[in-house]
C-alpha cells in the first residue's frame, strides 16, 4: 500500500529521531545500539491475542484491546505509527528427535527457537496498514525486533559482576619463562583434558574443581595452589582473544581481572590472540545454574505444593535477587487498601509525559497484574514441549519498571544486590506517601500508620511525661531461649509466641536520665504502649544476634495463631488525674544540671594538651572515672567532627539526647544497616552514644522498642489533621501474610 505525503514526513522524522536515540543508548556500544520497547501499561501483551502496539517514535508499547492503551497513547502524544507485535509459542513434536550436538553451545535458546513472531505496521491516523517492507520501515522494525526488552535489559544488569583485581595479580612475579603449547594436552596430575587451569607463576597445568551441568574435575589447581602458595590461575578453554578469560586468585578465593593477561600468558608461549574459546565461563556457568534453579515446592512437612491460577493468584518472577521486592509487593496487593487504590480499571490512566517513569502508572500496572487473573496461566513453554505430565507452574510477571523507578537515585535499592525487605516496604510507603491522592482515591499506606506513645516517670519525684509518635511499623526483639543439643548438632532455640514479643516490647523498664523537675540521677522507668491501633499493623520481627562482633541470624520460631487475637491489653490510657506531670522543654532545659567532671582526670588530661571540651566529653563518655580510660576514648574520636564542640547532656527535657553531625554520618548509619538495624533505630543510637559505633551497638540491644529517630524523614512527612489511627475497641487482628527471610546470613538468602 502506497504512504500518503503527510505519513512519509512523519516517518522521516521519526527515522531522524529513532537514531538519535539509538545514539543516546550506546554511544560507546561496539555494535548498533536498538532502540528498547517497554510495555508501559501491562504486562506479557505480545502473547494476547492481540498483540503489543510499540510506538515507532519512543518505543513504548500498549494493548489494542478493551483497555486500548495504544490508541491513548496515540491521542495524547500525537505518536501515530506503530508496530504491532504477535507472538505465538512453536509447539514441539513429541517425537522428533533431538538435534545432533557437534560443539559446545554456549549460546542459549533463542527467541526465534520458542515462537513464530508475526508484525505489521499500521497509522492510528490513518487507520491504515503500512507495507513493513519498504525501504524506510524495514530498518525500524527489524531493530526494534532484535532489541533487548527493558526486562531482558533488567536481567542482564542482574548476573553482571563486577570484577577486580587483586595484589596478587599486581604483584605477580613470574618464574622462568618456557613454551608450553606442546604440555596442553591434559592436566599434570591426571587424564582430564578439559577444565583446565594454567598457573600463571610457574605454568603448571591443573585441573578445577567439579562444576555444574556435569564438567569433571579433581580440583588438582587448587591442590597446586595449596601446596606452592600460587596464587593465580587462569582457565584455557575460557580465553578468547578479545582479552577475556576466567582468572581466579586461590589466597583471595575470588574471581578476578587480570589487566596484564597477555603479557602473562606470552610468558608461557601462550598468545592471546590465537586462543580460541572452547568452553563456558565461570560467569556463563554461574548464569545457567541460577536460570535452571528449581525452588523446592514442598512444605516442611513433606506436602507437595500445588499451582494455582485465578484472579489475585499471579507470581511474580524473580530479576535477580529481587525476592525481597516481590515478597513485598505480594503482602501489599494483598491488602484491600491497595486493591482499592491501584486495580481500578474503569478509571482512565493519568497522562504524564513518560508512564515508565510515573509510579502511579506502573502501581496500576503491577495491581491490573497481578489482580486481573489475565496472566495467571500455566507456562506457555512447558505447555509446548508436552514433556512433562503435571500441571506446570506460572512465569510470572516481571517487574522492571516498577523496581527501576522505586529503586532510582537509591544507593542500595538501584542495585541488583540482596536487600532488607523490610526496608524496602518503608522506602515505598514513603514513596506512595508523597505521591498525589486525588479524591476519591486514599493514600493505602495511611492504614498502616497509628500513634505510639511513651510514658516516663521519674523513680524520685514520680512526676511523668507522656510523648507520641506517629508511626507505620514496630520493631520487636524475639527473645532467644537455646534448647539442650547434643554434641556435634546445630543450636536449636525454643520457639515463642508473638504475644510474647508484644509483652517485651510494651514492658517497663528502667532508664539512666536525670530528672529535669528534681534533679534525680536515678532514671526513669519507661514504657511504650499503643495510643491508637492501625488497620494494618506491620511488625519486624529480629531474630538476629552478636557473636564477636558479627551479626548472626538466628533460627527461632515465632508462633502467630490463625484465629483472631485481641490487642486491648496493649492500649494506652494516657495521663491518669493522680500523676502529675514534668514541667514542659522550656523550663526543663534551663534547669538541667551540668556535667561536673571529674577534676583530676580534668587537669591530667588538660596538661597533655587535648582542649577542655574534648576533655569533658571524653570523661562523660567513659563514665567520669580516670584519665587513661578517657585518654583511649580521645584518641579513638580524633576525627569526629564535632569534637570540639561543647558538650550537650541527654536529660529527659532534650528526649533521647544530643549527638552532633557525627551521629548523622550516614557512613556508620549504613555500617549498623548491615548488621539488620533500621535507619531510625541506627541514628537515635548513635545520637545517644555521641557517634560512637560500638557504643551505639549496645546502646541499641539494650533498647530494642525503641522506634528510633525518624529525622527528616519525619518532618517531611505530610501532617494528618486526624490523629493516626483508632482507639476503638476491641482491637482484633488477625495473620494476614508473612515475609520469610530464608538462609544463615543475616545478608544473604
Amino acid at each position: 500500500m502506497a504512504l500518503h505525503a503527510s505519513v512519509i514526513s512523519q516517518l522521516y522524522t521519526h527515522q531522524r529521531r529513532l537514531s538519535q536515540s539509538t545514539e543516546k543508548i550506546a554511544p560507546n556500544a561496539s555494535t548498533p545500539s536498538q532502540p528498547r520497547p517497554r510495555s508501559i501499561y501491562a504486562y506479557k501483551l505480545q502473547d494476547e491475542p492481540q498483540g503489543l502496539d510499540v510506538c515507532l517514535q519512543c518505543f513504548n508499547g500498549g494493548c489494542q484491546g478493551v483497555r486500548a492503551h495504544s490508541q491513548l497513547h496515540h491521542v495524547t502524544r500525537s505518536h501515530p505509527l506503530a508496530l504491532n507485535i504477535r507472538r505465538t509459542r512453536k509447539r514441539v513434536v513429541k517425537d522428533e528427535p533431538p538435534t545432533k550436538i557437534t560443539k559446545l553451545a554456549i549460546a542459549a535458546e533463542t527467541e526465534a527457537d520458542r515462537y513464530d513472531i508475526t508484525t505489521a505496521v499500521k497509522c492510528h491516523e490513518c487507520v491504515v496498514e503500512l507495507d513493513k517492507t519498504s525501504s524506510k520501515l524495514a530498518p525500524i522494525v527489524d531493530g526494534i525486533l532484535k532489541a533487548n526488552t527493558f526486562s531482558r535489559q533488567e536481567e542482564v544488569k542482574a548476573w553482571e559482576q563486577e570484577l577486580t583485581s587483586c595484589e596478587h595479580i599486581l604483584l605477580l612475579q613470574q618464574q622462568e619463562s618456557r613454551k608450553l603449547q606442546s604440555d596442553l594436552g591434559h592436566c599434570s596430575k591426571c587424564d582430564l583434558k578439559e577444565n583446565l587451569w594454567l598457573c600463571l607463576e610457574c605454568g603448571n597445568l591443573g585441573c578445577g574443581r567439579a562444576q555444574f551441568g556435569g564438567v569433571g574435575g579433581n580440583s588438582h589447581g587448587l591442590a597446586h595452589a595449596t601446596e606452592s602458595k600460587h596464587a593465580v590461575a587462569v582457565k584455557l578453554g575460557s580465553i578468547s582473544p578479545e582479552g577475556t578469560a576466567d582468572v581466579y586468585c586461590y589466597q583471595c578465593d575470588e574471581e578476578r581481572v587480570d589487566s596484564d593477561l597477555a603479557t602473562h600468558l606470552a610468558h608461557w608461549g601462550i598468545i592471546l590472540s590465537d586462543q580460541v574459546k572452547t568452553e563456558k565461563s565461570l560467569t556463563e556457568m554461574q548464569i545457567e545454574q541460577n536460570l535452571r534453579w528449581e525452588f523446592s515446592m514442598t512444605t516442611e512437612d513433606g506436602k507437595e505444593l500445588k499451582p494455582l491460577f485465578g484472579p489475585g493468584l499471579t507470581g511474580l518472577k524473580n530479576l535477580g535477587n529481587s525476592c525481597y521486592l516481590a515478597s513485598i509487593l505480594q503482602c501489599l496487593f494483598d491488602l484491600p487498601a491497595f486493591q482499592e487504590r491501584y486495580n481500578i480499571p474503569e478509571a482512565d490512566l493519568p497522562i504524564v509525559p513518560d508512564p515508565a517513569q510515573d509510579l502511579e502508572t506502573q502501581l496500576r500496572k503491577l495491581g491490573d497484574g497481578l489482580l486481573s487473573g489475565r496472566y495467571s496461566k500455566p507456562d506457555a513453554d512447558v505447555i509446548a514441549s508436552e514433556n512433562s505430565p503435571e500441571i506446570p507452574h506460572q512465569k510470572g510477571l516481571a517487574p522492571s519498571m516498577l523496581k527501576h523507578l522505586i529503586g532510582r537515585g537509591h544507593a542500595e535499592f538501584s542495585t541488583m544486590r540482596q536487600q532488607d525487605a523490610f526496608e524496602l516496604l518503608q522506602h515505598l510507603v514513603k514513596l506512595i506517601t508523597r505521591s498525589q491522592h486525588p479524591a476519591p482515591l486514599k493514600d493505602p499506606t495511611q492504614h498502616f500508620r497509628f500513634v505510639l506513645e511513651q510514658r516516663l516517670q521519674c523513680l524520685s519525684c514520680k512526676k511523668v511525661r507522656y510523648s507520641s509518635n506517629e508511626q507505620d511499623g514496630i520493631f520487636i526483639d524475639v527473645p532467644l531461649e537455646k534448647l539442650p543439643a547434643a554434641e556435634g548438632e546445630a543450636d536449636r532455640y525454643k520457639p515463642v509466641t508473638l504475644k510474647q514479643c508484644l509483652d517485651n516490647f510494651t514492658a517497663m523498664e528502667v532508664v539512666e536520665l536525670t530528672c529535669a523537675s528534681c534533679g534525680s540521677k536515678e532514671g526513669f522507668t519507661k514504657r511504650s504502649l499503643f495510643k491508637t491501633f492501625p488497620t494494618t499493623l506491620v511488625v519486624n520481627a529480629r531474630k538476629m544476634t552478636i557473636e564477636n562482633w558479627v551479626p548472626r541470624k538466628v533460627d527461632v520460631p515465632v508462633i502467630v495463631a490463625d484465629e483472631p487475637f485481641l490487642l486491648d491489653e496493649y492500649l494506652s490510657s494516657g495521663l491518669q488525674p493522680s500523676e502529675e506531670p514534668l514541667p514542659e522543654e522550656e523550663e526543663a532545659a534551663s534547669a538541667a544540671p551540668a556535667f561536673t567532671p571529674n577534676e583530676a582526670a580534668l587537669e591530667g588530661l588538660m596538661a597533655m594538651g587535648f582542649p577542655r571540651n574534648r576533655c569533658e566529653k571524653a570523661l562523660h563518655a567513659t563514665g567520669n572515672s580516670d584519665a587513661n580510660a578517657a585518654m583511649e576514648w580521645l584518641f579513638g574520636h580524633m576525627e569526629d567532627p564535632d569534637i570540639d564542640e561543647p558538650l550537650v547532656l541527654a536529660s529527659v527535657s532534650a528526649g533521647a539526647g544530643a549527638g552532633g553531625s557525627a551521629a548523622a554520618d550516614p557512613e556508620k548509619i549504613e555500617m549498623l544497616g548491615s548488621m539488620g538495624f533500621g535507619a531510625p533505630q541506627a541514628r537515635k543510637a548513635l545520637k545517644e552514644t555521641n557517634g560512637d559505633m560500638e557504643r551505639a551497638v549496645e546502646w541499641l540491644f539494650s533498647h530494642p522498642d525503641d522506634q528510633g529517630d525518624f529525622g527528616e524523614e519525619a518532618e517531611s512527612s505530610p501532617k494528618e489533621t486526624a490523629p493516626a489511627g483508632s482507639s476503638d475497641l476491641p482491637a482484633k487482628f488477625q495473620l494476614q501474610s508473612i515475609v520469610c527471610h530464608k538462609g544463615t546470613s543475616i545478608h544473604t538468602g
